[in-house]
């Protein structure tokens, strides 16, 4: 039978087999995020879930072999647990078998879109082809969505290539089940050898490299964690792997089974790595950076400095409440529909969110800023009013502030502009930077409190013992309340903390609570914070380098060194 030929029952179901990439969920392709858009059903190893969960649409059944570093079964063979991606305490309606196969086409029936996600490549994981011979067998429609493979896709992180103008060849091995006519055929071989094993095994498997006839002193590398911020690579021979890896301490390892991959060969020397590594080279590669902001207003910030190869950690220190006196907010919405405005103005997605929920309490939508000029102060704000199904007509074309706002904003014209009023929702404690602009320009403003601003409850034990304890990095203070409320709800951070304030005020205040500061951005943007706080990272990574040091993060500092202090 096959697979396009179905019987009764499975009408409408499908599976698609989606390779999730060796780590990096930037690696994931097109296709396979469509897949996960549309899935009913998520099927994914532990490893996997981080990278595609987030590609699910809200409430997809999300289930998972327990195949997590706890667990001792092999992958696709562990008792599944069920859970929804969306957080919700209910599980998904599907019988706990133990056998994937069989789970992924019970997923399948009933007409339901099954995704079973792999790590790398599904025509590389012979679990992924056991399961889709199953479906062909019993008629289950599939598809196959390549991925990046480890065993090229990590290579390639840690600036190792496989093959150069010559053309060598290319061999690649999985350690765990490799034969011995295997390793005899690659040790005969003088091209590039590709080694998947495990990270207490390397060294065994670069024994029976030597033994199958390979030079003791042929260069490799090896990489664990790879294509993600916890990436470590070494560089070795063949005959010294093991006790680089050894003085490197991280043989023996409570994690040894980690997946490593071993590249082999002349034509990979690490005197290409020097110049190649472009991924651990990154200024901030592998920092932990904290953010004191809401994961909303922190997205673009967030990118940003994954962009430079850091692990950006979220923490809310304001929360959002309603204000205290409503009907002034009750008045401003009104006027909007009566036509008592020209402009309104947003200034953060909280004022956008509170705009909508007044919305929503009055029955309103969109439809209401007909003929009402809209204007975001950022991005993510306009991302926000598209959201709501209103594209702004004004966002800065330069800085992304009021300031930047201002310097777009036409002045009142009585000949174009038939109305001469503002309406400017925003927060209770916002400065009045725009207000006084906007007068300026001729316009009359009315200044409504949108929301009120409070001290956020404290983050998690864990995350304040890291704030403590010296386990983040760098942390990044937009404001001055910024800094009063994060040391009032989760403490001071340690001193081998690199502290980058985004001004002079929020510096003093920084200061004012005996924190040493390190970086300032050259003007009040959080991007340029977040540029400057890079470029200090790349001025510690190049010192070290010529200091012939090896290159640590700030958390990995002897605790109590001194920071000088930068401006840049």
């Amino acid at each position: 039978m096959s697979p396009t030929t179905l019987p009764a029952g499975l009408e409408h179901g499908h599976v698609t087999f989606l390779g999730a990439g060796p780590g990096d969920p930037g690696l994931l392709t097109l296709r396979a995020v469509e897949a996960l858009a549309n899935a009913d059903v998520l099927v994914a190893e532990h490893e996997v879930l981080d990278v595609v969960r987030v590609h699910a649409r809200h409430g997809v059944a999300e289930v998972h072999t327990d195949t997590g570093p706890d667990s001792d079964a092999a992958p696709g063979t562990g008792t599944p647990q069920l859970a929804v991606v969306d957080g919700a305490s209910t599980t998904a309606a599907l019988p706990a078998v133990r056998d994937a196969a069989h789970l992924v086409m019970e997923a399948a029936r009933g007409g339901r879109r099954v995704v079973r996600a792999v790590s790398g490549d599904p025509g590389l994981d012979a679990y992924a082809a056991e399961e889709m011979l199953a479906c062909a067998a019993a008629g289950v429609p599939f598809e196959v969505v390549p991925g990046v493979a480890a065993a090229v896709g990590v290579p390639a992180y840690a600036g190792v290539p496989l093959r150069d103008a010559q053309g060598a060849d290319v061999r690649f091995v999985d350690a765990r089940t490799a034969s011995d006519r295997c390793w005899t055929e690659v040790g005969a071989s003088d091209g590039t050898v590709v080694v998947s094993t495990t990270l207490d095994a390397v060294g065994a498997a670069a024994g029976e490299l030597v033994s199958a006839g390979r030079k003791p002193d042929t260069p490799l590398t090896v990489t664990v964690a790879g294509t993600t911020t916890r990436q470590r690579t070494w560089t070795a021979t063949l005959g010294t792997i093991a006790q680089t890896l050894k003085q490197a301490k991280v043989l023996p390892s409570p994690e040894g089974g980690r997946p490593v991959i071993a590249v082999v060969g002349e034509r990979s020397a690490a005197a290409q790595r020097d110049q190649l590594s472009w991924f651990e080279s990154k200024p901030l590669f592998g920092w932990r950076v904290l953010v004191p902001r809401t994961k909303e207003q922190a997205a673009s910030l967030s990118d940003q400095l994954r962009s430079y190869g850091a692990v950006p950690h979220e923490v809310p220190t304001i929360a959002v409440e309603p204000p205290r006196t409503p009907q002034q907010m009750e008045r401003a919405v009104k006027g909007l529909v009566t036509g008592r405005y020209e402009w309104i103005a947003f200034t953060s997605v909280n004022a956008v969110k509170a705009v909508r929920e007044k919305f929503e309490e009055y029955g309103l939508d969109a439809r209401a800023f007909a003929g009402i000029k809209v204007a975001a102060v950022g991005e993510q704000t306009a991302k926000a009013l598209i959201a709501f199904g209103v594209k702004p007509d004004l966002v800065p074309s330069g800085e992304q502030s009021a300031a930047g706002l201002l310097e777009d904003w036409p002045p009142y014209d009585p000949v174009f502009d038939p109305i001469d009023r503002v309406f400017l929702p925003r927060a209770d404690i916002a400065t009045e930077t725009l207000v006084a602009g906007l007068i300026e320009l001729g316009w009359e403003v009315d200044d409504v409190t949108a929301y009120r601003t409070v001290r956020a409850s404290p983050p998690p034990a864990e995350t304040r013992e890291a704030i403590k304890g010296g386990g983040f990095d760098a942390v990044l203070f937009t404001s001055s309340s910024t800094v009063r409320n994060l040391v009032g709800i989760a403490g001071k951070p340690h001193n081998v903390t690199v502290i980058a304030c985004i001004g002079p005020a929020t510096a003093k205040t920084a200061e004012e609570h005996g924190l040493r500061v390190d970086v300032m951005a050259p003007e009040p943007s959080v991007h340029k914070l977040a540029e400057a706080l890079a470029e200090f990272g790349m001025r510690r990574r190049d010192a070290a380098v010529e200091a012939g040091d090896p290159v640590t993060r700030p958390s990995e500092r002897r605790p109590g060194a001194r920071r000088r202090r930068s401006t840049t």
